[in-house]
């Protein structure tokens, strides 16, 4: 067996992923390695006690750590889809239309191929679980996107606007393949054990396991044991919020503990290929509020969202005992999220998606096998989340030590970590040669950015069709994005792009709260208080009654017709005739007041 693997190795590191994209290099299914990525969700580099945080309890991972290669200088974008868009496409996230989290800029494009479609069309099983963030309606939705198991959350997290409603991280509602499955338990514990299911279903062929827990993203509830284990810290060392987020990354730690026992028992550890790393910069492990720090950053700049290198530089550890990764190796030659796609392709010796457009990542495999062949790449990361890019926005561009950030400061990170000194009026060449990768960068990944991405209106592959309030077009800041604003009424504006499929007769349904809430239009819900949610002694609030009056939509250019909200109703519905084609589609509540406020939910669906 181990000399199938060498001679394995010795095709691979000869054959750049590039030039065989179209064959495949291994044949035999059963020498395939299986391969799982667990990204967890706001961890930063500093959030692992591996790399110098002493508060911070991940016995599991850091074990990990000692089995695995190591890249030092891996990057990601500073917020969640961003990421997420190029991990699963090998493509820079703005090209693919996702630089939002929400307001529509967070659906991967039609024709972008991902991970799963992938490693589908190599014959494994894939499976993936915890959070998508990459759109959740037909065509965006995993299911859609090569993943044949899937167990997920809506939005960019529990809670949100598209998840299911009420979901609280305990004993939720999730998607077991796009239908709404009740589950016990507290959530990231849910996702490893529906991942551990899906592994000894298929663990005698290969599979692709997508492992993608929402912790520990906010609202950063969590299970009281876990809680306990940092509460009695005093809060110059950790604020009440980070000792939540702390035992939300614990709690990961202990169940990706169990995940690798379970690879053990199963006898299949040694055949995959398992990644762990984060999706941005720590939300909650560091804070620095007027001058009082509390947490950790491995002394570095910028948190979640930052284009500075707290906000985007994460942990990436990749073991493979029989491709003889298994022992801690450095890698600080500079890497980043687009490369897994076409790495995981070249040690598996697949070929990339059918009909996959251009990668901008690379395959880091000469790197694992020693040889730096990437050390004078340059790089760009950017944090957008507005509607209309803006060139140098929140940008870093990037050359091994090198930092140029929005286009006008400059660090060398080898010598100033914190990013403290800007050194690029000593280094104009430096700065001015950076500047130039960056231009032509823009104009590459800014080629498609006025082109909209639809809903696709009376499909037969989800009909009704439910839009959130998360996913509309409008001014900045008036998207309606998790439940906390739903109850508290959130006043939101803007609109959906669709196409409408074929002419005919549509149902389109207005709510105030989603069809599983089963509360009218002006109905007030309770608030939720539990102590098994430390930090919840607050509740949740109650849902605000908005008195709304009327009600009205618009399909731009084609009619615009309103209603009386009647009495006790749960929605306010519409049976309207409509032409095929794109269009703007506004939706929208009026009160007595005559004020104007988005449609949270809407339902549309074609006789």
């Amino acid at each position: 067996m181990k000399m199938k693997y060498l001679a394995l190795f010795s095709i691979i590191t000869l054959i750049g992923c590039q030039s065989k994209k179209k064959e495949l290099v291994v044949t035999d299914k059963s020498s395939k390695p299986n391969v799982i990525i667990v990204i967890t969700d706001d961890q930063g580099y500093g959030d692992l006690g591996v790399h110098g945080n002493n508060i911070i309890k991940t016995p599991n991972i850091d074990s990990f750590y000692t089995e695995s290669s190591h890249l030092t200088n891996f990057h990601v974008g500073p917020t969640c889809a961003p990421t997420r868009a190029g991990l699963m496409t090998g493509r820079y996230a703005n090209s693919t239309g996702v630089w939002h989290t929400v307001g529509g800029w967070s659906l991967l494009r039609e024709n972008e191929k991902t991970l799963a479609n992938m490693f589908a069309e190599a014959g494994y099983k894939t499976g993936g679980f915890g959070k998508w963030h990459l759109g959740d309606n037909y065509p965006f939705r995993p299911e859609d996107r090569g993943f044949q198991e899937t167990v997920m959350h809506g939005g960019g997290g529990v809670q949100q606007t598209p998840d299911y409603w009420d979901n609280t991280y305990f004993n939720d509602t999730y998607f077991h393949n796009g239908k709404p499955e009740k589950y016990e338990g507290y959530c990231t514990d849910i996702f490893f054990d529906e991942a551990i299911k899906f592994i000894e279903t298929n663990k005698d062929e290969p599979f692709f396991c997508y492992l993608a827990p929402n912790a520990p993203h906010g609202p950063y509830n969590v299970p009281t044991k876990y809680y306990d284990l940092y509460k009695d810290l005093d809060d110059a060392v950790l604020a009440d919020t980070q000792k939540r987020f702390y035992g939300m990354i614990t709690n990961i730690d202990d169940n990706f503990g169990t995940l690798r026992r379970k690879l053990k028992a199963l006898d299949i550890a040694d055949n995959t290929i398992l990644i762990f790393m984060t999706d941005n910069g720590t939300s909650a492990g560091y804070y620095n509020k007027k001058g009082k720090i509390t947490g950790f950053n491995a002394e570095m700049r910028g948190t979640k969202g930052s284009e500075y290198e707290g906000g985007h530089r994460v942990p990436f550890f990749i073991h493979w005992k029989d491709g003889k990764i298994n022992t801690p190796k450095d890698i600080n030659t500079l890497a980043a999220q687009i490369d897994i796609l076409p790495t995981l392709a070249d040690l598996c010796g697949i070929a990339l998606p059918k009909d996959h457009l251009a990668l901008d990542g690379q395959s880091i495999v000469p790197l694992l096998r020693g040889k730096d062949t990437l050390n004078t790449r340059m790089l760009v990361t950017d944090s957008q989340r507005v509607q209309n890019p803006r060139k140098w926005k929140n940008s870093a561009v990037m050359q091994a030590n090198w930092r140029l950030i929005n286009g006008k400061e400059l660090y060398d990170i080898s010598e100033d970590i914190g990013q403290a000194t800007n050194i690029a009026p000593e280094n104009p060449e430096k700065v001015n040669e950076m500047k130039a990768f960056y231009e032509q960068w823009w104009s590459q990944v800014s080629k498609d950015f006025n082109e909209e991405i639809y809903f696709k209106i009376g499909s037969k592959n989800e009909n009704p069709i439910t839009l959130t309030a998360h996913d509309t077009h409008g001014k900045e800041t008036m998207q309606p994005w998790n439940q906390i604003q739903i109850r508290e009424g959130k006043i939101g504006s803007g609109y959906w792009s669709v196409d409408i499929l074929e002419e005919g007769t549509y149902e389109v349904a207005l709510r105030r709260y989603p069809i599983e809430a089963n509360l009218g239009i002006n109905s007030s819900t309770s608030k939720i208080t539990t102590t098994e949610i430390p930090g919840l002694e607050k509740a949740i609030p109650e849902g605000k009654n908005m008195q709304y009056t009327k009600a009205f939509i618009e399909f731009e250019n084609q009619l615009k017709v309103e209603t009386e909200v009647e009495k006790d109703a749960s929605s306010a519905d519409f049976s309207v005739d409509l032409k095929a084609g794109k269009t703007k589609f506004f939706a929208n509540f009026v009160d007595a007041e005559n004020q104007s406020n988005i449609a949270y939910y809407v339902y549309i669906k074609k006789i």
